[in-house]
Order: C-alpha cells, then sequence, then structure tokens
C-alpha cells in the first residue's frame, strides 16, 4: 500500500515550487501569467516568510503541493491561512490526496490557533468547487478584485 506524507518546502526547492505553480496555472488555461522566477520564490517564501509551501509524497515521490499565506480578519480579529494554490498531478487524483492535503493543511490552522482557512476558487472550475462543497466547506458571496501592471500604476498615478 502507498504511503501519503508531507513536508514543508526547503529553499533548495524553490525550483519545484515553481514548476507546480506552472503546472496548475497551466490547468486553470493561465500558464502566460506566470512571470515567477525561482529567485522570487526564494525571495519571499524563504527571505521574508510572507508564505509557506507543503507538498505531498507519495511513497517519497512529491504528487502535489499547497502554497500558503496569512491574511488578517478583522472581523474575527485573528489571522487565518489562504490558500492560494492546491494542486494535486492529474494520474492522482480521486484517490483522496487532495483531501488529504487540506485536512494537512487544517491541522496546521487548528495548531496554529489561526481563524479560519479560506481559499478562492475559479468560477468555471466545478469540478473543484463540487469536490469543496462535499467536504464541508462553505461558498460565500464574495468577489475577488485585483490590480497590476499598468492598470495599477494609471490607477495611483492619475
Amino acid at each position: 500500500m502507498a504511503e501519503l506524507t508531507f513536508k514543508i518546502a526547503e529553499r533548495d526547492e524553490s525550483e519545484l515550487i515553481l514548476e507546480y505553480i506552472k503546472k496548475l496555472a497551466d490547468y486553470e488555461k493561465r500558464l502566460d501569467e506566470v512571470i515567477a522566477t525561482p529567485d522570487d520564490i526564494e525571495k519571499w517564501v524563504f527571505d521574508e516568510k510572507q508564505a509557506e509551501v507543503t507538498f505531498a509524497l507519495l511513497d517519497g515521490e512529491v504528487i502535489g503541493f499547497a502554497l500558503y499565506f496569512l491574511s488578517f480578519s478583522t472581523y474575527i480579529g485573528n489571522v487565518n491561512m489562504h490558500l492560494e494554490d492546491l494542486f494535486i498531478e492529474p494520474e492522482y487524483r480521486g484517490n483522496g490526496y487532495g483531501k488529504a492535503l487540506l485536512k494537512e493543511l487544517g491541522k496546521i490552522v487548528l495548531e496554529r490557533g489561526y481563524g479560519r482557512f479560506e481559499w478562492t476558487c475559479l468560477s468555471w472550475n466545478k469540478p473543484s468547487i463540487d469536490f469543496y462543497l462535499s467536504i464541508g466547506a462553505e461558498l460565500k458571496d464574495w468577489e475577488l478584485f485585483h490590480f497590476k501592471g499598468e492598470a495599477l500604476e494609471k490607477f495611483v498615478n492619475e
């Protein structure tokens, strides 16, 4: 029987983290938007400690990852773990590994005393939405907005 384990990523795995970011972006049909480099990962994840990464390993081989960071909720007066990326290799999906990785992250939330565990999902990704609802997650009525690049510069400088 295969053994699923988890480990927190280390600095020398920055390229592997980026590889998994690109795999997720490809799945989401947004690979052309990835401009991050291994140096960016090293700086922001390991030097500045602005995010963490957990790998899922099956018999010692990486089959997926999760990248997450903290946000603050004024309503509850506590930090939240915000899951930015979750990806399991396609050939390993449907075996409970994604759910096990979410549970591992949930344990971190509980152990560290965070207030909430939250994430977003692309509105077209019905398989993921259905999965999240099936495990008891709530779908909130928030819309995500963001600025980047020229639009941000134009806004700031007008």
